[in-house]
């Protein structure tokens, strides 16, 4: 679906034009087309490829999706893929946004995501100054919108794993906290794929030998790189600190069923002195002089007792009972 499709000259917007009238436009001086389609079909990337003269193998990663967050730098323009991403019923659900940049043109395809870019471009037409540099600083607006939105999620995902470090010492909870964790680290792992890759990628837009397209706006893919890496740096932390978490419930599990184990060997100890009382007691023996005496029966029920009180006492005082 062709949601935009605008010229700009000199950081000003000419027209909203139709796609027959794109390479009249390209031909002029100083201006360039900002194109934005959505969950676009391949004969309307064949129809933009044709416009613009699109690489096509650039053509077909937008095509079949699913693409590696990533910068590919043709002979005469640039690729970026990257991910965009949704918290939706708790879980983190991927999207795509891929990025078509030439001399004079820009074509942004969103696929999977609602995520409103129409902020992105008014953002860009009202700093004209800006805007004039190009479709190298609308690819830095489009990058630096997209990595924004990662930091609501990482938030939540700090909050949510703060929350769970507070129940990670009641008793009971183990296993659900655990199941929780896994949750939260699955979301972290949706997270990490969309920074990581795009870091390492957003690093060849400022540093070395920077694509011609998006020299002049070096700088700002410096600070998305800056983003980008404090990112990657506090997922690495919340990941060890999930990875521990995890360790300290499994933990928590195997003391509670010590515990357990602890209180039933106290409970067959008492048990096991009255049964081996009972035991002697029980035999059928001719000669037993307990057996005629008058107290007998008393004296072998206090024995009994008194030996499983004193047991009781002794496994109370080690913690066991």
């Amino acid at each position: 679906m062709l949601m935009n499709c605008v010229a700009y000259q000199g950081g000003r917007k000419l027209a909203d034009i139709a796609v027959s009238e794109i390479k009249d436009y390209l031909a002029r001086p100083e201006c360039f087309v900002w194109v934005g389609l959505n969950d676009a079909s391949a004969d309307e990337l064949a129809r933009m490829q044709e416009e613009f003269g699109l690489h096509e193998l650039a053509v077909e990663d937008a095509v079949h999706g699913r693409q590696r967050p990533k910068v590919e730098e043709y002979e005469d323009g640039l690729f970026v893929a990257m991910r965009l991403l949704e918290d939706k019923g708790g879980a983190l659900v991927v999207g795509e946004l891929n990025v078509f940049v030439g001399t004079n043109y820009l074509l942004s395809v969103r696929r999977g995501r609602k995520q409103d870019l129409r902020a992105v471009r008014a953002r860009c037409e009202r700093d004209q100054k800006m805007l004039a540099r190009g479709a190298g600083y609308v690819l830095y607006a489009l990058m630096d919108a997209v990595v924004d939105s990662y930091l609501p999620m990482i938030e939540t995902l700090q909050t949510e794993l703060e929350a769970l470090e507070e129940r990670i010492f009641i008793r009971g909870a183990a296993s659900s906290n655990v199941r929780r964790l896994y949750k939260l680290k699955r979301k972290l792992a949706v997270l990490k794929h969309a920074v990581a890759p795009l870091m390492e990628a957003t690093a060849k837009l400022h540093g070395g030998r920077v694509p011609p397209l998006v020299r002049r706006n070096r700088e700002y893919f410096r600070d998305v790189f800056d983003h980008l890496t404090r990112f990657n740096a506090i997922l690495d932390g919340l990941e060890d600190t999930i990875a521990t978490a995890i360790q300290v419930h499994l933990s928590m599990v195997t003391i509670e069923q010590t515990e357990v184990s602890k209180r039933l060997a106290a409970w067959a100890g008492i048990f096991a002195v009255a049964t081996a009382f009972a035991g002697i007691w029980g035999m059928n023996f001719a000669h037993m002089p307990e057996l005629d005496w008058r107290y007998g029966y008393p004296v072998a029920i206090g024995v009994i007792v008194g030996c499983a009180g004193l047991l009781f006492w002794r496994f109370r005082r080690a913690g066991w009972l």
